[in-house]
């Protein structure tokens, strides 16, 4: 584990107070971005946390037609099923009612024939959205499992241990899933953990201990050169 990685946490009271905070970091961020590059790309988390997050997003009035989107993992069914990514960003990012709608979003072509077609070709096309090698986001919005997964890395599964490919299949929860890779996770310019509620305490002490190996907290494998910025409420940061 690189010695390298660094956390910056911040707590606040509650849910309701981390869904604001994430979405003013995301908004600065994309700001931050669109000054120095035509256009700025994010990858964001599923999950009920974000999804709070997302529909303050929505209400930002940012440069959203230069803002590209995608999802760091996503679970391979329909977007019309409920347990779809896409179809929870479609009702909080994207809500037509928001300025947001107007970003240009990327999702996992989960309507091919198997997870692995699905995975070739979202790989390619995440290589042809975002410059280098690994792809590089400007945003990298994750969330953290109460076993330390992150993305859809989940512990003792081969998509932990991929270093070559951008994209690859999870597996976790009974669910296949198309979930950018560790090494893509680490590129961003920005990586933000959203953490809440107390099932998620012992996690986050994980997270940020030094010697907890990635094996067991896959969420570890991100390792990028700018310090990682945790974002928790109080229940879950208790103990820390």
């Amino acid at each position: 584990m690189s010695a390298t990685t660094t956390y910056q946490l911040e707590v606040v009271d509650d849910a309701s107070q981390l869904a604001r905070r994430c979405s003013e970091q995301v908004a600065a961020l994309i700001d931050l971005a669109l000054d120095q590059r035509d256009r700025a790309h994010i990858a964001l988390s599923g999950g009920s946390t974000p999804a709070a997050a997302y529909r303050l997003l929505n209400r930002e009035h940012l440069p959203w037609a230069r803002v590209d989107v995608v999802l760091g993992d996503e679970r391979w069914v329909p977007a019309s099923d409920p347990a779809s990514n896409a179809g929870m960003l479609a009702g909080t990012l994207l809500n037509p009612e928001g300025p947001g709608a107007q970003a240009r979003f990327h999702p996992v072509p989960t309507e091919l024939e198997s997870p692995q077609a699905s995975v070739e070709a979202f790989e390619r096309h995440v290589r042809q959205l975002c410059p280098g090698d690994p792809p590089c986001f400007d945003v990298m919005l994750l969330g953290l499992g109460d076993d330390g997964h992150t993305a859809s890395l989940f512990p003792g599964t081969a998509a932990t241990q991929e270093r070559i490919r951008a994209v690859t299949i999870g597996a976790g929860k009974g669910l296949e899933r198309i979930s950018l890779t560790a090494p893509v996770l680490s590129a961003a310019r920005q990586v933000i953990f959203l953490v809440s509620g107390a099932a998620k305490a012992q996690a986050l002490r994980r997270l940020m201990d030094p010697l907890e190996p990635a094996e067991r907290t896959p969420a570890r494998l991100v390792q990028p050169r700018t310090p990682v910025l945790v974002l928790a409420d109080a229940d879950a940061a208790r103990g820390l």
